[in-house]
């Protein structure tokens, strides 16, 4: 998926294009999907791809949406990222190259992985009933 800067900062606006092509951050527990606790699929913000279905999700008091694993693996990208005197891994939009959040060792099940990701790199769309 090929935009430039501008198409994206349009489509984007400010906040959003701030996290999902700059990298940025939002502040902790004030995005708005961190309590969503409805049946659906969370997609990229940018282009729509699905990335994390709400049966990953789970309440991990670090103030951002937090999920077990990608509803499917080739859908995201991961990066080494060293910024800020620390090492991480980010996770991308495979689709589109926008940034998502990064994916830590310290979450529950087998995987022991906790994606935590941006509420503003995240679109919901609830299940059908």
């Amino acid at each position: 998926m090929k935009k430039s800067e501008e198409e994206w900062r349009q489509q984007l606006g400010d906040e959003r294009y701030h996290v999902l092509r700059e990298a940025g951050t939002e502040r902790p527990f004030s995005g708005a999907l961190l309590n969503v606790t409805d049946d659906g699929t969370y997609t990229c913000g940018a282009c729509g791809a699905p990335l994390f279905r709400s049966d990953a999700k789970f309440e991990s008091h670090c103030g951002w949406p937090s999920f077990t694993h990608p509803e499917q693996q080739e859908n995201v990208r991961l990066l080494d990222d060293d910024s800020y005197g620390m090492h991480r891994i980010e996770v991308r939009c495979k689709r589109c190259d926008s940034h998502l959040g990064h994916v830590f060792d310290d979450g529950p099940g087998p995987r022991n992985t906790r994606y935590c990701i941006n509420s503003l790199s995240l679109d919901f769309a609830p299940d059908r009933k």
